[in-house]
């Protein structure tokens, strides 16, 4: 299981919040999550009777939808760009 990196963290706050400094940005929020995400997923394909780790995997799906949810109420064209960029929808 690859852990997100401080390099690795400042690459995506740099990409969708536009600096690395930027880290409150619902945008760089998201597309973290996003990462963590795509990170457990692959770790359960291997481990399918870890619970736990799907359990954490269900409430990180569940912020990630809270803050796309938000970002589409303020937000419509960014978070049709968002959703675009990281091909979360099909």
């Amino acid at each position: 299981m690859s852990y997100l990196t401080v390099e690795k963290k400042a690459n995506i706050f740099k990409e969708f919040g536009g600096s690395e400094k930027n880290t409150g940005s619902v945008e760089a929020q998201v597309a973290l999550v996003t990462e963590r995400i795509n990170s457990i997923s692959a770790h359960l394909k291997e481990n399918k009777k870890d619970f736990s780790t799907h359990r954490g995997l269900m409430k990180m799906v569940g912020q990630r939808k809270r803050l796309l949810s938000y970002l589409a109420k303020t937000n419509l064209s960014g978070y049709r760009a968002l959703i675009e960029k990281l091909g979360i929808r099909k």
